[in-house]
């Protein structure tokens, strides 16, 4: 070639291409940055400074040769299993620079997780904002706002998810969203979470791999991360979830159903959904049991006597189907540990699952299921 332009067709030269340009837009703020740095740090030494949580045993008789534990998630700084969620959720959200300076957080929430996001939303020092039902415990909007947190009600649960969306897009604010971001806000692999610190807290125990782990479901994040934790490292553990009333999780599950709903709120705190959350993962769970209210009260007061330690009514739901299984266990002549979750403190709950009167109140009659626990403990047979 003589470096000679050489018509087309058309018989026309064509022009040179203009010199391609950089172009740079750098929207980085040294303020901002400065800022992420170190509330990323403050959370993450949050982390550091807590201690892994107590794995405790209910006492069965020694001849079945069966172990039960419950993971006492109320030892957190917040109070509840909700506490590793709120770090998760508030790393996620600051590493995908979504939670900024002055702008505020804000979250749908029945209480516990609102109590431990607005503990870190105070740690890093922005706004947070809890859209909750009004029907949520006292003890816990209290706690909400001893962490700098304001609570906004809603008489109908299932409006929360658009209330708090809704708030955001007002305020500028970030919606952080626990029940879709749950499940994927948490390292499932490791990294400490919860099925990490089970299985290392039993290494020494006579059963070391659980035969089963019992979680109930909110977000279905704990259940999402102890099962996949388990298929990753290779572990026959089995994962069964209990669902309460008043919650579509269970006939989602069963029956396959996505679009399952339920027209009521759940009256165990923080567990139970009226829909199928993004982050609740049906393909993991091995097994799901339906659990009336009355007994997971009758549970949780039966743990209050045998451990002497009050807990949330979750705590009952999960020792009720703990409990099942245990029998199941014994009557078919297998050895082996079952572990399930102190979800919170029952003293956020006196005025309902330790009061006689809510009880009235809502219909609901323990006695029967009191008795089957206690008759279960006397002589390994569940009741039919």
């Amino acid at each position: 070639m003589d470096g000679t332009a050489h018509p087309g067709a058309g018989g026309a030269a064509r022009p040179p291409a203009p010199p391609v340009r950089t172009i740079d837009v750098d929207r980085s703020d040294p303020v901002h940055r400065a800022w992420l740095k170190e509330a990323v740090r403050k959370v993450q030494a949050d982390a550091n400074r807590s201690a892994d949580t107590h794995l405790l045993r209910f006492p069965l008789p020694e001849e079945w040769g069966i172990d039960l534990y419950l993971k006492d998630e109320s030892t957190h700084p917040t109070g509840s299993l909700k506490h590793r969620l709120a770090r998760s959720l508030f790393l996620y959200g600051l590493c995908n620079g979504w939670i900024r300076p002055e702008a505020p957080v804000i979250e749908a929430s029945s209480g516990s997780t609102a109590v431990s996001e607005a503990y870190f939303a105070a740690l890093v020092g922005v706004p947070f904002i809890a859209v909750m039902p009004r029907t949520t415990s006292r003890e816990k909007c209290r706690l909400i706002e001893f962490h700098g947190g304001r609570c906004h009600f809603v008489d109908d649960p299932r409006t929360m998810y658009a209330e708090a969306a809704a708030l955001a897009e007002r305020s500028g604010g970030h919606y952080i969203d626990q029940f879709t971001y749950a499940e994927r806000a948490t390292d499932w692999r490791g990294n400490n979470n919860i099925a990490e610190s089970v299985y290392s807290q039993l290494r020494l125990e006579r059963h070391p791999e659980p035969a089963w782990i019992v979680a109930t479901a909110g977000t279905g994040g704990t259940s999402a991360t102890i099962a996949r934790y388990t298929r990753y490292m290779q572990y026959d553990t089995r994962v069964c979830v209990a669902d309460p009333e008043n919650s579509c999780f269970f006939e989602g599950w069963r029956d396959h159903d996505p679009a399952a709903s339920s027209d009521r709120a759940s009256r165990i705190e923080g567990i139970g959904r009226p829909r199928m959350e993004p982050s609740f993962l049906p393909g993991v769970v091995d097994r799901m049991m339906k659990v009336p209210d009355a007994a997971s009260v009758a549970a949780v007061r039966a743990l209050e006597q045998a451990i002497g330690r009050k807990a949330g009514g979750s705590t009952g739901t999960g020792l009720w189907s703990s409990l099942k299984i245990v029998a199941e266990m014994v009557g078919e002549g297998r050895a082996g540990s079952v572990v399930t979750l102190i979800c919170d403190a029952g003293d956020r709950y006196l005025d309902k699952y330790y009061s006689d009167a809510w009880l009235a109140e809502q219909g609901l009659d323990i006695q029967p299921y009191a008795l089957a626990v206690s008759g279960f403990l006397a002589t390994g047979r569940w009741p039919s």
